[in-house]
């Protein structure tokens, strides 16, 4: 995969709650075609973020561009991106088709053919056979992908995925991350990943951002992270953790770690 240009740009983006600083002075890109995740504890301000990222909250100051244009004052509906959430948001009275074309109904470009991009993209995410079942009759797994083929129909620039495997049991969670990692490139999505679990952000990751209180501590390749954490936080929260679960990690930073 070639990146090519920033596709986001975040600039000294500041928030503060009652007096408390969740972030201040916050840079990073975000290129294009990338799948770049934001890896750190609970409490580090990931998912603030990514809410001030698509207009769910606003930033006391700073920047967000996209493609070179300040869309930091536009409505969420105006960002051109999707969001995949933690605890999948589908409508539990809808069939899965009804759940994937819903926001397709609600723009006037996509109006008249909402159902056959419905359906086109539930083909392409392996889900046809389950379009006309409710969401309480599928797996975890089933409905999270549904929750994607929902964000993906829409056609964002960018796809933002809070924590979106984390709430998964360990058998769909690896099914999960293979068919992230599938979906980006037949798709050829820029994304944006929220995660605390370190494995899935090597798993996944073009670049990983390492955050530890509002302040980014290293943002570089798995494979760069791992062999030289850029300090003693990302060297305990990151490389330790990861030596803790698996011995063999470099054969998944090899694997995974690169632009294919």
């Amino acid at each position: 995969m070639e990146i090519l240009k920033p596709k986001l740009s975040v600039r000294n983006l500041c928030k503060s709650y009652d007096g408390k600083v969740v972030f201040e002075n916050l840079s990073f890109d975000l290129m294009e075609g990338e799948f770049l995740s934001i890896l750190g504890p609970s409490g580090c301000g990931k998912t603030t973020l990514l809410r001030i990222l698509i207009g769910l909250e606003k930033a006391d100051s700073g920047e967000i561009l996209k493609n070179g244009a300040n869309i930091s004052s536009l409505p969420s509906s105006q960002r051109g991106m999707g969001i995949v959430f933690q605890n999948y948001a589908l409508f539990p009275n809808m069939t899965v088709l009804q759940n994937v074309q819903y926001a397709l109904t609600l723009r006037k470009d996509t109006k008249k053919q909402a159902k056959e991009i419905a359906l086109r993209t539930l083909e392409q995410v392996g889900l046809t056979d389950q379009k006309n079942k409710k969401p309480a009759q599928l797996s975890g797994g089933q409905q999270q992908r549904v929750a994607i083929a929902r964000t993906l129909a829409t056609n964002p620039d960018i796809i933002l995925l809070d924590e979106p495997i984390s709430a998964l049991d360990v058998t769909n969670r690896e099914i999960m991350k293979a068919e992230l990692k599938a979906l980006q490139k037949k798709f050829h999505a820029t994304m944006l990943f929220i995660t605390h679990d370190q494995e899935e952000a090597f798993f996944l990751s073009d670049r990983i951002m390492v955050m530890n209180n509002g302040t980014i501590e290293q943002m570089d390749t798995p494979q760069t992270i791992y062999q030289n954490p850029s300090n003693d936080y990302v060297s305990t929260f990151v490389v330790e953790q990861l030596d803790k679960k698996y011995q063999d990690l470099l054969r998944y930073t090899g694997r995974s770690g690169h632009h294919e």
